[in-house]
């Protein structure tokens, strides 16, 4: 029987989506009810990938605590420390142990959330695969510059003049884990500069020199959560896409679906949505809600909030149209 192994690095700072990444960590971030984290593996899941294998770091602790509490019963779990954090290469190469007897693994980033693209990969009959999308702005990625039928004949890491727009978006199948694992200690021998980063890009383009075809795949539903505007979008989205329209009542309020409310909440006088998620224990009062994110245990008053995100433990008493407010914060705009 075939092993399969999904590797998920969740060790990085989320700067973008800071002040949040504060006190959460960025695979933790909700959207449409669940953390990034939880639409990953909920993926992988019904891709038949039990076996998973999270890279920690930054406030790694609530990652682990989350996996044991919500999944120790549907998958395989593996933890791996990456400390210092030297990149995505650096990260794949601590896994020498968890992957080097598996038969295939995909790699995907825990920011990311895709759609039925992840069965369609693993089903695909070649044996290592980069997931694209065509992007405006390929100097932040990296990315493949490929032949007539979709072989990758060239991998660059966040080109300055690029030669292709067509970026990795944070999917990859590899079956040649052997040489993956000795590309990545060759650059680790060659690159031993103090906080030299390690690309995976890099990695894959020396696996590319030495033989091993890569083949492109277009990923159509890619949802990336790095900062607040795409998190939003992708809020949306998955609000549309899993058709969250439950019926809910609170008093004198009016929601308008699609809308994720969580159990525990109170909600009164105010009219919710479209396009919001609340999570546990809120408490929403005289408010006008639309197109955001609210955390656990939010207390909002006499606002007015549109395409915002606020974090847990939040009061926010007032008038507003915009914020981006990170855990455990208190604001008043009536004083």
């Amino acid at each position: 029987m075939s092993v399969k192994k999904a590797i998920i690095p969740v060790a990085g700072v989320g700067s973008r989506l800071r002040p949040h990444t504060h006190t959460q960590p960025k695979p933790m971030m909700p959207v449409a009810g669940k953390p990034i984290l939880g639409h990953i593996i909920d993926s992988l899941i019904d891709s038949g990938i039990t076996q998973q294998v999270f890279i920690l770091g930054y406030l790694g602790e609530k990652i682990r605590e989350y996996v044991e509490a919500e999944y120790t019963h549907k998958i395989e779990m593996e933890f791996v420390i990456q400390e210092p954090r030297k990149g995505l290469a650096h990260a794949i190469g601590l896994c020498k142990k968890e992957i080097q007897k598996s038969d295939e693994i995909l790699i995907i980033l825990g920011d990311t959330i895709f759609g039925d693209e992840i069965a369609q990969i693993l089903a695909s009959p070649h044996p290592n695969i980069l997931g694209v999308q065509e992007v405006e702005n390929p100097r932040k990625f990296g990315i493949v510059v490929t032949d007539e039928n979709r072989k990758v004949i060239k991998a660059i890491e966040k080109p300055e003049i690029p030669v292709s727009n067509l970026a990795m978006v944070g999917i990859y199948k590899i079956k040649q884990i052997k040489i993956l694992l000795q590309c990545i200690n060759e650059m680790m021998i060659e690159e031993s500069e103090k906080g030299k980063q390690f690309y995976l890009t890099d990695a894959i383009m020396k696996m590319i020199e030495k033989g091993v075809t890569f083949n492109a795949f277009t990923v159509d539903n890619w949802y990336d959560c790095g900062n607040r505007e795409s998190l939003l979008e992708t809020n949306r989205i998955l609000l549309e896409r899993h058709k969250i329209h439950p019926e809910y009542q609170f008093e004198n309020t009016v929601i308008l679906p699609p809308v994720y409310i969580a159990s525990g909440c109170n909600i009164r006088n105010s009219i919710i949505g479209p396009y919001v998620a609340v999570a546990e224990n809120s408490d929403i009062n005289n408010s006008i809600v639309r197109d955001s994110i609210i955390g656990a245990y939010a207390q909002l008053e006499d606002i007015v909030l549109h395409k915002s995100v606020l974090g847990n433990d939040t009061t926010f008493k007032g008038k507003s149209h915009s914020v981006n407010v990170g855990d455990s914060t208190e604001i008043d705009l009536n004083e």
